[in-house]
């Protein structure tokens, strides 16, 4: 019998990202982000902003119109009201901002307040695991760190003309390692939950369009590279643990499955998504209950999907050992 040994209970999560990933904070910006922004005042963090900042768990509190899956992974945040990450059993530490792209270098801001990528983790490095570390509230061994980002940046991308998409696609992806995998490595931790990008060619814009954008292969180029500068990276650094999560795969298993979800519509999303009281009363707009969506708009998915995707990370991240030997990290899901 092969004996896992189980080592490190990992009890901390700290996400970077997009909308996608995004928590709203009462030190944050209001409907982007959990602390700052990028405009000069905010994007430091002081120690007080840093310790008394809450998750807001409302309709707008997310991008989905409630708990996404990093809340659900977690179980941090996910009660309606506010919540200290420092009062969760797992606790969520989420830098995300709604709307970012990987770096200025190859895509404007969306607004002069967003955060990229790169700039997220640096301000991470820089103001808060200073922070972390004072107060030794943070063994970065015993941390996982989650990065979703890419789904900006391809649909920001797209329309470009005279352009090389694999290549453009690796000199962005190499961009994430660079600039922000690399430092966090510098900064010691070790354990990072990748995602790749969902079915974007499946969202309600592009199953009606002729000329969809971007389309599958677009995103598989993508991931591709996502997938070839994550083995480059750990070839490079075998003390790092890279688990790369499928979303991709799994999200279209759901769309081709939709019923075993309880799932009725994969193509649109209810007009009336912007009103709070679409969640209590959607046949004011016309409207099957939301968590029957799939989308909950344009691009963005419902919360339901969001706890199905979490369930599904969870198994997966279950299911990882570390790269040394037999030993592994056990993973905990008390929102799962």
């Amino acid at each position: 019998m092969l004996l896992v040994l189980y080592h490190s209970l990992i009890h901390i999560r700290i996400a970077f990202g997009d909308s996608y990933t995004y928590v709203q904070g009462t030190k944050g910006y209001p409907g982007f982000s959990f602390i700052g922004s990028y405009l000069p005042s905010q994007f430091a963090i002081t120690a007080h902003e840093l310790w008394h900042d809450q998750i807001v768990q409302n309709f707008s509190g997310t991008a989905e119109g409630g708990p996404n899956w990093v809340e659900f992974l977690t179980g941090c945040g996910l009660q309606p009201g506010l919540t200290s990450p420092k009062s969760c059993e797992i606790q969520l530490w989420d830098f995300a901002f709604a709307g970012a792209d990987v770096s200025e270098k190859f895509t404007p801001l969306h607004h002069n307040w967003t955060i990229p990528l790169v700039n997220q983790t640096q301000r991470f490095l820089s103001w808060v695991q200073p922070e972390f570390q004072k107060k030794n509230a943070i063994s970065q061994k015993d941390t996982l760190l989650a990065l979703w980002i890419g789904i900006n940046d391809i649909g920001d991308v797209s329309r470009l003309s005279n352009v090389s998409f694999p290549s453009l696609y690796e000199s962005i992806v190499s961009t994430i390692f660079n600039e922000s995998v690399q430092p966090l490595f510098d900064g010691g931790y070790r354990d990072l939950l990748l995602i790749n990008l969902p079915p974007l060619d499946r969202t309600p814009g592009n199953v009606g369009s002729s000329n969809p954008l971007p389309n599958k292969t677009m995103i598989g180029w993508w991931n591709d590279a996502l997938s070839h500068y994550s083995r480059d990276f750990v070839s490079r650094h075998q003390d790092m643990n890279i688990m790369n999560y499928d979303a991709n795969s799994f999200l279209n298993f759901v769309l081709e499955n939709p019923e075993a979800y309880d799932i009725r519509n994969t193509t649109g999303y209810c007009p009336g998504y912007t009103d709070p009281d679409v969640m209590v009363d959607p046949g004011k707009y016309g409207c099957l209950p939301i968590d029957q969506y799939f989308w909950f708009n344009t691009g963005h998915l419902t919360s339901h999907i969001h706890h199905i995707l979490s369930q599904d990370i969870g198994k997966f991240l279950r299911q990882q050992r570390s790269n040394k030997g037999t030993s592994g990290k056990l993973y905990k899901f008390p929102g799962l």
